[in-house]
Formats: structure tokens, C-alpha cells, sequence
């Protein structure tokens, strides 16, 4: 049985995305050794590979240059509103010259010494880098230079650029923080007035439940009959962001298993979940189902990083996450939950 268990969560736990790592990076570097071993083959001369290699680089540089000079002529007309009314800030934030100046004066100098020095007629040099930069513009206008879903997804996931990064912080800083220190204080007061329901320590949790659909449910009874709710624990009231005594309180619920017993524990959804289906409902928000999933699943991962560093959730928190269908009458929330349960019996 622990052994099922084990591996239906593993199963789970699979379908959250792990950080990228440097795979594409290392392949790149065997391109690379791959070409040099064909260029030291092909029986070419060392300034002949060379000079070929400065001129095509320079060009593709050249044509770099050009799409971002085009980006240079819309970002100036926001100049005011996203630099302060920088020129300098504007051009630097298109041409990135801290990284790429110094290096495309240089390509451009060594370029321009080369085709004077080993090309007769100056138009051959002139025509070669008027075609490179031709060619280049042809494959951006036809939308052949823009990243993959893949590279985009990278990007945005490297810099924390993604909306699911901002709710698990949210969620974490304005919710989390706040009660988890103080919910095993808030089990203790409820067991004293209520003939110790939760006396497992094992239940001393937060119950966070992650259904991968976002589909969340104001009342877990009408999703699982297996679930009823018992009773609130003691309110939390925090002075919050000029909000004198706000009011934050957490459910228990009473969960029947297999075996006809009786668990009990402190559960809910994890709300920004709704805020992801709501955008995906939105035509507005321009977010489809296959965004609100893969959000869904990086809340998760984020979520679960930020919880495993804190200090002061350790061991009040158990993440329940599934792929969430929709459910007639199904007991799938309560197996989920079950999994960390102790048992008493009624």
C-alpha cells in the first residue's frame, strides 16, 4: 500500500516541470567542436578559414544591427513614458551596447580592413554585405527569426517573467506567511473546544490543495461527498495594509476513507488558482487553457521552492497536487487527501 502511494505521487509529481538546465548549451559546444573538426579537414588554408569566418560573422552582425535599429525607431516614440525621456537609456536598451558595442565596432574595422586588403573591387565587398543584411531582413519580415515556444518559455521562466511566479509569491508573502506560524497555536485552541478532533500531530497541517485544471470549488462537500466541513479555526486577526484586525481563518474537515473512517484535517485550494482560470475564461486576458496548465504547473514548483527555504512554514504545509477533472460524486479529492492522513475513528 505505501508503495502505491509512493508511486501514484511520483506519477504526479512528474508532470511539474524541473528548472531547464545547460543541455542546449553543452550541444552547442559540440556543433562547435563538430565544425572546427570539418573546417581542420577540409584542407582550406588557416587565413582563408579565418578571413571567411570574420566576414560571414561581421555580416550576421551587421544584419543584427539593422533589426535592432528598427526597434530603435518604435521605442523612440516612448521615449517619455518607459526611459524618463533618455535617448542613451532608449538606444542602449535596443542595441544592448554594454555587451554588443564594443564588439560590432571591432567586427565592423577588421571587416572593412579585410575587404580592402584581399578584394580587388570594392563592389564585391559592398554587394556581399548588402545581400547578408538583405537575406537577414528577408527572414525576419517572413517571421523565420522569432524564438520557439520553447525559447520564449525559457526566457520567461530564467527571469521570472511569468504570471505564475508572481501568484505563488503573493499567495506566499500576503497568505501563507502570515497564518502557517501560528496555525499549530490555532489546532491546539480548536482541539481544546472541540474533544480533540485533529490529535495526530501528523494532520497539524495546512492542506493545500493544486488541481492542475484550476478548476477550484467554493464547497468541497458538493465536489466529493466524502468531505464535510466541521468547523473553522480560531480567526487570526493582523493589522494589514491599513486594514485594522483583518481576519484570516482556516476550515476542517471531516473526510471518510475506504474503510469507512473518519479523518480529519485543515484543507483548502490554493486560491490564486482561481485568478488562472478566470484569466483563461477571459478573451480579454488573451490566456488559453494550455497557458492556464503550464501556469498552473510552474505556481506549483514555485510555490513549493519558496515554502521548502522558509523557515517559519517548515512542517505546518502539505502540498496535495493532481491533474483535476471534473468529478460526478468522485472520491478523488479524498483519496488525494487521504494519502497524509492519520486516522480516528468516530
Amino acid at each position: 500500500m505505501a508503495r502505491e502511494e509512493e508511486e501514484s505521487s511520483d506519477a504526479t509529481h512528474c508532470v511539474i516541470p524541473k528548472p531547464r538546465g545547460n543541455q542546449a548549451q553543452h550541444l552547442q559546444y559540440i556543433f562547435l567542436a563538430l565544425h572546427v573538426i570539418i573546417l581542420y579537414f577540409s584542407q582550406q588554408s588557416f587565413n582563408s578559414v579565418a578571413q571567411s569566418i570574420i566576414i560571414h560573422f561581421t555580416t550576421l552582425q551587421f544584419g543584427v544591427l539593422i533589426k535592432r535599429l528598427c526597434n530603435f525607431a518604435e521605442e523612440m516614440r516612448h521615449v517619455t513614458s518607459r526611459y524618463h525621456g533618455s535617448y542613451l537609456k532608449c538606444l542602449n536598451a535596443c542595441l544592448d551596447l554594454h555587451r554588443n558595442g564594443v564588439l560590432l565596432l571591432l567586427c565592423g574595422t577588421v571587416y572593412l580592413l579585410l575587404f580592402k586588403t584581399e578584394f580587388p573591387k570594392e563592389t564585391d565587398s559592398q554587394l556581399h554585405l548588402i545581400l547578408a543584411c538583405f537575406c537577414y531582413l528577408l527572414s525576419i519580415t517572413f517571421g523565420l527569426q522569432h524564438p520557439s515556444p520553447a525559447e520564449i518559455s525559457e526566457i520567461c521562466e530564467s527571469n521570472n517573467l511569468y504570471v505564475a511566479h508572481g501568484l505563488a509569491w503573493s499567495y506566499y508573502i500576503g497568505y501563507l506567511k502570515l497564518i502557517l506560524p501560528s496555525l499549530k497555536d490555532s489546532i491546539n485552541e480548536f482541539n481544546r473546544s472541540n474533544n480533540y478532533l485533529l490529535n495526530c500531530k501528523k494532520t497539524w497541517k495546512l492542506h493545500i490543495l493544486i488541481p492542475l485544471s484550476c478548476e477550484v470549488y467554493d464547497d468541497l462537500q458538493k465536489v466529493d461527498s466524502h468531505i464535510q466541513f466541521v468547523n473553522n479555526l480560531p480567526e487570526l486577526k493582523v493589522d494589514r495594509a491599513g486594514i485594522k484586525k483583518r481576519s484570516y481563518k482556516n476550515s476542517v474537515y471531516r473526510i471518510k476513507d475506504e474503510e469507512q473512517q473518519m479523518n480529519y484535517c485543515v484543507m483548502e485550494y490554493a486560491t490564486p488558482l482561481q485568478s488562472l482560470y478566470a484569466m483563461s475564461q477571459d478573451e480579454s486576458a488573451a490566456f488559453s487553457r494550455q497557458d492556464r496548465v503550464e501556469q498552473a504547473k510552474l505556481f506549483c514548483r514555485t510555490l513549493d521552492e519558496i515554502l521548502q527555504r522558509s523557515k517559519d512554514c517548515s512542517g505546518c504545509y502539505q502540498l496535495i497536487i493532481y491533474e483535476g477533472k471534473k468529478w460526478n460524486d468522485s472520491p478523488v479529492l479524498s483519496e488525494e487527501s487521504n494519502r497524509i492522513q492519520c486516522t480516528t475513528v468516530e
